[in-house]
């Protein structure tokens, strides 16, 4: 991988905050659990899990997903050996042990593999990138359709160019659907990235819609989420300085459009997920430890401030993803402002409502190649996050 990218991605991923302690959050905690509805009753033993997973050979994770209707997960690993060489590798592994169960493939070159994610019905994606000279020269995407059969059986081939990168958070984390939403980053010193769909098992594509706001959606890769329902692509885009207004982008699939309207909270956007049955985003922001809830059909919204966070950027929320089952958002924080030490994940209703806050991890981005991410598994009321080693080695287990 160019060590110019990892480090770009790495600045712009980490988060610079401190840690408090309040025992009123406590309180709050023990509220919501008791106010829980018959639709979405609390885990018995919700929090952090004793399972972990550890890459095979000891090398940095980069990037993973779980199947949400299987019973494996997907990583892919990277470490630099003794003679210079990178050794990368693919593997899955059972979410019930954390055990590793395949190799699916092993390099020793100056090559790498980066996990995009397990969409559409249980097919993994895996990127790999070529390097010569120290440059990545050609990328190469890999399908195992089903995960289950672990083992690369096809080739997805997006519409993008060599001086176009898709980023590792450039494809939707579209699990239950058929497509997904990619975004195209333009490395041309142009700065028109591209936003397309895909229905990656077929290795068909959309129409290809040029963003026009590089200011705002070209200077770093947006979060990006797919609403299934309306087939659009919702960008969480902004042009980053302290204190100003998010933007929000809107790319409709079909008709291969592009529009835009200013969003709430302040800073960067972080994360964004979507409620395709209710027409609802929820982000979290970088400058003021916030998430937010929009209506994206009236592109109006409402700010929710993270629990004793005061609203300081240490303490701001990072990935976000949503549970269409049990219709709950997952916040990631890195930097736990409901604990005296380690990262919090807290859940909460599409209404804005706090449903639970866990404890007990540790997936701070800053040595992170790849941000954070929550994989969810509803059906069981679980999951896997990064960590709890710094060396981002290890997946830890969840439930709620």
């Amino acid at each position: 991988m160019q060590m110019g990218w990892k480090y770009s991605l790495r600045r712009h991923f980490t988060f610079v905050r401190r840690l408090l302690f309040s025992s009123a959050l406590m309180l709050l905690s023990v509220a919501c659990l008791f106010g829980q509805t018959d639709e979405s009753p609390v885990t018995q033993h919700a929090g952090a899990g004793k399972v972990l997973v550890h890459s095979k050979f000891g090398g940095q994770i980069f990037g993973f997903d779980i199947d949400q209707d299987g019973t494996e997960g997907l990583l892919s690993e990277a470490k630099t050996l003794a003679n210079g060489n990178i050794l990368a590798a693919v593997e899955t592994f059972d979410q019930k042990t954390g055990k590793i169960l395949k190799v699916v493939d092993r390099l020793e070159s100056q090559d790498d593999f980066v996990t995009m994610g397990i969409v559409g019905s249980s097919v993994g994606l895996v990127e790999r990138e070529h390097v010569e000279g120290g440059f990545v020269v050609k990328r190469i995407f890999h399908t195992l359709n089903p995960l289950e059969l672990n083992k690369f059986n096809g080739p997805w081939t997006p519409p993008i160019g060599s001086k176009h990168i898709i980023m590792p958070t450039g494809v939707s984390r579209s699990q239950g659907v058929a497509k997904v939403a990619v975004f195209d980053y333009d490395n041309s010193g142009n700065f028109i990235p591209l936003v397309f769909s895909s229905n990656v098992a077929a290795n068909t594509f959309g129409p290809v819609v040029k963003i026009t706001d590089s200011n705002n959606f070209g200077s770093v890769s947006p979060p990006i989420a797919y609403d299934s329902k309306t087939s659009i692509a919702v960008l969480g885009g902004g042009n980053g300085c302290f204190g100003c207004l998010p933007v929000i982008g809107v790319v409709d699939l079909v008709k291969g459009t592009f529009s835009e309207f200013t969003g709430i909270g302040f800073g960067f956007i972080n994360g964004i997920a979507i409620d395709s049955a209710d027409g609802i985003a929820c982000t979290t922001t970088e400058d003021d430890a916030s998430v937010e809830f929009y209506d994206l059909k009236k592109q109006t919204g409402f700010t929710v401030v993270l629990p004793n966070s005061g609203e300081q950027q240490f303490f701001s929320g990072a990935d976000v993803e949503f549970d269409s089952l049990h219709k709950l958002f997952f916040i990631a924080q890195p930097n736990s402002s409901s604990s005296s030490s380690g990262s919090t994940i807290y859940v909460y209703d599409t209404k804005g409502n706090l449903k639970e806050t866990l404890n007990g991890f540790n997936f701070s981005n800053t040595f992170n190649v790849i941000p954070a991410h929550i994989a969810l598994h509803p059906s069981v009321r679980g999951g896997y996050v990064d960590g709890p080693d710094s060396g981002v080695t290890e997946l830890q287990s969840f439930s709620y």
